[in-house]
């Protein structure tokens, strides 16, 4: 008499006196009585079952070797299925349970090999697996025993049927991936040219943009340079005019200062002089004054006229040209009244304005003369050994010209200029003549 104890991955078997029928104990412990009761164990461990199957015909006639992985145990949590195994395995060994659960495993596995092709076993090895799974299970459960998995291992041939079908495939694949390949490049090209062609037209359409504003800006810079040249017309026309007042006011002061010195140099002609300038004041300058004045108002009426058209003119600068030839129009006619004045000035006074005038152009003379030798880079000179040489006999050939000059003069004009200047330059009576 005493206890007998049994691990959890196993179950005890209790038979004998006071049991009608087999008590199961699993993983715990039961008092048995010795010699009156049996106790027999079966093992409830997980048992790994290598199921091979050599030269198997499929559907398709190939010949093809198969390893199967399967993984069984006798059910200990059914009591009927225990039970049952109990009856079928109680008293054998692990090794003899396996051998009967895999001879079971290899028909099934053999059966589903025979009515499946070659191509569905290896490319649905799932399948092929839940086939022999369930198959194999609803024969095993009778035995008691539960298969816990099954799994397809490894499948093999001896006439390189499988090689071959990894070759077709292998094939398929890099053509798949060459046309992969060619399409995606085909592709990446078409968004390249769309991406392109997106950035072409945006390009375009900034560029339009771009002249759209430079139009604007230049019609604006248009618009404004030509308020800017008009009002610059206006400014050098008011300019011109002023100047042309002013150097007229000069000219006119120039021609009193003259009438003024003439008239303190003649004192023994005063009483003459005052007489002809009250005739010139009668008879020319009045009248040029008032010929002046209506020159003037005619000129600034014409310029008005010329501003408001310019204003309304978008060709400012046809008008400037025209205001500005107007100006120089009226100027010389200023310029000429000028020169009849002192035309009847200078007659008035007879060789004294002769004299003025040889006067002021002898520097004019004496610079044409020496231009020439300005304008020689080289010189060469051979002397005879009694005349003189170098600058001073190019500067005394200038002078005896310049002194044969009054003689010239007085053969052309009947003008004795030596005479005419030392009577002009009397200390008592010195003036410059205009």
């Amino acid at each position: 008499m005493g206890f007998e104890v049994c691990g959890p991955n196993e179950v005890m078997v209790i038979s004998g006196c006071f049991h009608s029928q087999p008590s199961y104990i699993r993983g715990g412990r039961a008092f048995v009585w010795p010699g009156i009761q049996k106790i027999q164990r079966l093992s409830l461990a997980t048992m790994s079952l290598a199921i091979e199957s050599q030269h198997v015909y499929t559907k398709q006639g190939v010949a093809i070797s198969m390893t199967g992985i399967a993984q069984i145990k006798v059910q200990g949590s059914n009591d009927e299925m225990l039970h049952t195994a109990c009856e079928l395995f109680l008293g054998k060994n692990e090794n003899e349970i396996e051998k009967v659960a895999k001879e079971t495993l290899e028909g099934h596995q053999r059966a589903i090999m025979g009515n499946m092709t070659v191509e569905e076993i290896y490319k649905d090895r799932k399948k092929f697996s839940k086939a022999v799974f369930e198959v194999a299970s609803s024969d095993l459960v009778n035995m008691g025993i539960y298969v816990v998995s099954y799994t397809l291992k490894d499948i093999r041939d001896d006439e390189g049927y499988l090689k071959a079908l990894g070759l077709k495939r292998t094939a398929e694949v890099k053509r798949d991936a060459r046309i992969g390949e060619a399409e995606a490049k085909r592709d990446a090209g078409i968004r390249e040219a769309k991406a392109e062609e997106q950035k072409m037209a945006a390009r375009y359409a900034n560029d339009i943009e771009i002249s759209k504003a430079q139009r604007d800006f230049e019609l604006k810079k248009a618009a404004y340079d030509q308020e800017v040249n008009s009002k610059k017309a206006m400014s050098d026309m008011a300019y011109d005019l002023q100047a042309a007042k002013t150097k007229q006011k000069i000219k006119e002061e120039d021609m009193q200062v003259v009438v003024v010195e003439r008239t303190q140099q003649i004192a023994v002609q005063e009483q003459e002089i005052v007489r002809r300038e009250r005739e010139l004041d009668s008879q020319v300058r009045k009248p040029a004054e008032a010929e002046k004045y209506r020159l003037e108002k005619i000129a600034e009426a014409n310029r008005n006229r010329i501003i408001l058209e310019a204003e309304a003119n978008a060709a400012a600068k046809k008008m400037k040209g025209e205001a500005e030839a107007y100006a120089i129009q009226v100027k010389a006619k200023a310029d000429a009244e000028q020169m009849k004045h002192k035309a009847i000035a200078w007659q008035s006074y007879e060789d004294a304005a002769k004299t003025d005038m040889i006067l002021e152009a002898l520097p004019k003379i004496a610079a044409e003369i020496a231009a020439p030798l300005a304008q020689c880079r080289k010189v060469t000179m051979v002397s005879t050994g009694k005349s003189e040489i170098g600058a001073a006999k190019l500067t005394n050939e200038v002078l005896q010209i310049m002194e044969k000059l009054p003689h010239v003069i007085e053969g052309l004009t009947g003008v004795n200029l030596i005479s005419q200047v030392i009577t002009n330059e009397h200390p008592s009576k010195k003036f410059t003549l205009q």
